[in-house]
């Protein structure tokens, strides 16, 4: 007897089928059977089910001698499943990996309920991927199982088959089956939830809900959205046959009503003249099943009333409402956008203040941040404000003033602030003026192809206007360097009269001055257990792929390490979206310094993230993983060959990730070889005191009193929360050449 049988019914998805299978069959969990069964579909998909069973034995085919519909073919399915769990799939959406043993084990530790329900994604053909809105519902808190009244919120959730297992015998005991029908869910899915004696949740994606652009039944005008009255009609005739299940009249009503309007409202459902008919028969439906004193929306009275007339006249008002907006909005906008042009070519006529500096950032803090407090650390005379960028509102630092994009405090900012301090400015940027300094700061020591090297990576380059990119290189004044390889690369790919100040990266000083204190905090903070190993995940963005999926499965890596890993999933900000699940995954995509994520974990892994040059300034262990490295290096290009000079251990799979890990090798001596060499190349000057000779220099002026660089063997940046742990003995190593003396500033031509 299998745990799971997975029912799969499919009916002209050929295109989809496959995939679908795909998903249940390469499953890490091998312990189920698949019933495929062919509604007499007229396309493929019969043929595609019977080449699938040829070749898993696990895959039964139950073909249908006529075209029965969705609910049929899934009553004809559990007819041949043996498993203990049921699990229903619609055949163009697929299971997430690893979803069944995250369900399989959740259903061990709650005690095998009737019912676990687990959440689900929506994904869209142009690629994009939203998880279900109200995922809260399923948060695993409290007791567990329960039964429906503990958690009436579940009644919220989408009531479809496919989010939920149900154990078999609960499913027979109670004789449940899917009528016929369009909304075929809607009568199984509310009276087994009532139903059953215990239930659980899975705070887990384990479906990708897939969103056809074209061809979804739900989608289609049809007088077949008619079905829903019966359906509902089932839903209430089952309460009323079972009277201790009349405390869900009043619920079950305001869905109902709530599902009339959403398909009466949703253009595309109903046929043109049939509005009117069926908001008749919702009020009469309304009257038939009212429950006294429950309330319900404008929206839905609408509905519930029938007030057709009224429901049309108020859409017509609202849309010539939103007309007249539209209308108004765009004079409005043309009278502040002249209002600011001129604000701005006035404040340009006016002298600069020469103890004003603008600072900001792409994503976060950076090296602006790091510069902005220093210039309120060693120039207190100057003023600073900072740029708020979209988005990042939660990032801005707490000491300057925030000036929003587009508003008249900007541009003034802008026009009349000495120094300018950024690393992308938010638009089109303004012309420099006559005296001002702009000090471009860069997003750290370049590993793959930038400026005019992306003239040879269209796919990269993604239409980046470069005469205009110079015309920005003509502004700076100073570029940041953290070594003579990030200085060699500016200068070349970046043309034009800067002074390069290869004084090390302001944004790592921070690496040198916290303290094993702070290391706690901030673990405390981000959920990391004590005692625990943290691994911060920084993956960079694929210009050759259209969608950033994970390259990782961050759950089936933490499963393999065992409990004592976490790991600390950063995404790329052009990425967003997060890269992993689970109690041990923290998400820290939205942290506003990455830099603090740093001094929180204990290692890195990453691929072609600029991020590793930073990182080595702990003396930390990094580990790089390159499934893709020939694609990525056609697509983008890289000054640096990792293969051959590495900053610690290199995987190209995930099961060599797992292997690094487990075996030691993250940490073992030839690591710290390879990290030593990568160090005393990549991190000559970041000693704690960078933004110190950036302000002297800049600001200050002061040639001679910038301090000297400490050399690497004598700095101590502070240890990881998991460097007292015995670990293998570090081979000898001669002391490579320290930096030493006066820093080289250089001014290209």
């Amino acid at each position: 007897m299998p745990r799971f049988s997975v029912i799969v019914p499919a009916y002209k998805v050929q295109a989809y089928l496959a995939e679908c299978l795909d998903s249940v069959l390469s499953q890490s969990y091998p312990d189920l059977e698949l019933i495929a069964v062919d509604d007499c579909s007229p396309d493929a998909c019969g043929a595609i089910i019977d080449e699938y069973a040829a070749l898993d034995a696990r895959v039964k085919p139950v073909h249908l001698a006529e075209n029965r519909g969705l609910g049929r073919a899934r009553n004809a399915g559990m007819a041949e499943a043996s498993g203990d769990y049921l699990v229903f799939l619609d055949s163009d959406d697929t299971l997430t990996p690893d979803a069944l043993r995250a369900v399989a084990d959740r259903i061990t530790v709650t005690g095998e309920p009737d019912v676990l329900v687990y959440d689900y994604a929506r994904t869209y053909w142009d690629g994009r991927t939203a998880r279900n809105q109200l995922s809260a519902q399923l948060a695993e808190e409290g007791p567990a199982p329960f039964r429906l009244q503990d958690r009436p919120g579940l009644l919220r959730v989408l009531m479809v088959a496919w989010n939920k297992a149900y154990r078999r015998e609960f499913v027979q005991e109670h004789a449940f089956a899917f009528p016929p029908g369009y909304y075929e869910d809607t009568p199984w899915t509310f009276p087994v939830l009532m139903t059953a004696e215990s239930i659980a949740t899975l705070d887990r994606v384990c479906v990708h809900y897939r969103q056809r652009r074209q061809g979804s039944i739900l989608g289609t005008t049809s007088r077949r959205h008619f079905d829903l009255f019966d359906q509902y009609d089932r839903v209430f005739a089952y309460v009323d046959e079972r009277p201790h299940l009349a405390c869900w009249r009043p619920e079950l009503f305001r869905r109902m009503v709530d599902h009339y309007a959403v398909v009466f409202t949703r253009r595309g459902r109903l046929p043109r003249g049939s509005h009117g008919e069926f908001l008749r028969r919702a009020r009469a439906h309304c009257r038939r099943h009212r429950v006294p004193g429950v309330r319900t929306g404008p929206r839905q009275a609408l509905v519930r009333y029938g007030l057709h007339r009224t429901f049309r006249a108020l859409r017509l008002v609202s849309a010539v409402r939103r007309r007249a907006l539209r209308s108004a909005v765009r004079p409005v906008r043309a009278l502040r956008s002249g209002v600011l042009r001129l604000h701005y070519r006035v404040q340009l006529r006016l002298p600069l203040r020469a103890d004003r500096a603008v600072f900001t950032a792409s994503w976060g803090r950076g090296d602006p941040g790091a510069l902005e407090e220093a210039f309120r650390a060693y120039a207190p005379h100057i003023r600073t404000a900072w740029i708020v960028q979209p988005g990042w509102e939660h990032a801005v630092p707490p000491g300057p003033r925030p000036l929003r994009p587009g508003t008249a405090a900007f541009w003034t900012a802008l026009a009349r602030s000495k120094y300018l301090v950024h690393d992308a400015l938010p638009g089109p940027g303004p012309g420099k003026r006559r005296g001002q300094v702009v000090v471009q700061t860069r997003q750290g020591t370049p590993l793959k192809h930038t400026g005019l090297d992306l003239q040879e990576r269209p796919a990269a380059a993604r239409g980046t206007d470069f005469e205009e990119l110079l015309r920005d290189v003509d502004q700076w004044d100073y570029v940041l360097s953290g070594n003579r390889h990030s200085t060699l690369t500016w200068e070349r790919v970046f043309p034009g009269r800067f002074t390069t100040l290869e004084y090390g990266r302001p944004r790592n000083d921070v690496f040198q001055r916290a303290t094993s204190a702070d290391v706690a905090r901030l673990r405390e903070s981000l959920g990391v257990p004590e005692g625990a190993v943290a691994i911060l995940y920084a993956p960079t963005y694929r210009d050759h792929r259209r969608t950033q999926q994970p390259l990782l499965d961050l759950e089936r890596v933490l499963r393999r390490l065992g409990p004592r890993f976490v790991i600390l999933a950063r995404s790329h900000p052009v990425h967003g979206g997060p890269l992993g699940t689970g109690a041990r995954v923290i998400d820290v995509g939205d942290h506003p310094s990455v830099e603090s994520l740093c001094l929180a974990s204990d290692a890195l892994l990453t691929d072609y993230s600029a991020l590793m040059f930073d990182y080595a300034n702990l003396d930390r262990p990094i580990v790089v993983h390159t499934p893709d490295r020939e694609a990525y290096e056609a697509s983008r290009g890289t000054y640096l060959d990792l293969r051959c000079s590495p900053p610690g251990a290199v995987a190209h799979s995930e099961d060599e990730v797992i292997d690094v890990f487990a075996t030691g090798r993250w940490r073992d001596a030839r690591s710290d070889l390879l990290r030593a060499e990568f160090r005393r190349r990549f991190c000559p000057y970041d000693d704690g005191r960078a933004a110190e000779r950036v302000v002297r220099h800049v600001v200050l002026g002061d040639t001679e009193g910038r301090p000297h660089v400490v050399p690497l063997g004598r700095r101590r940046p502070v240890p990881s929360a998991a460097s007292a742990v015995p670990r293998p003995a570090r081979a000898p190593a001669a002391a490579p050449p320290q930096p030493t003396g006066a820093l080289p500033v250089t001014e290209t031509r």
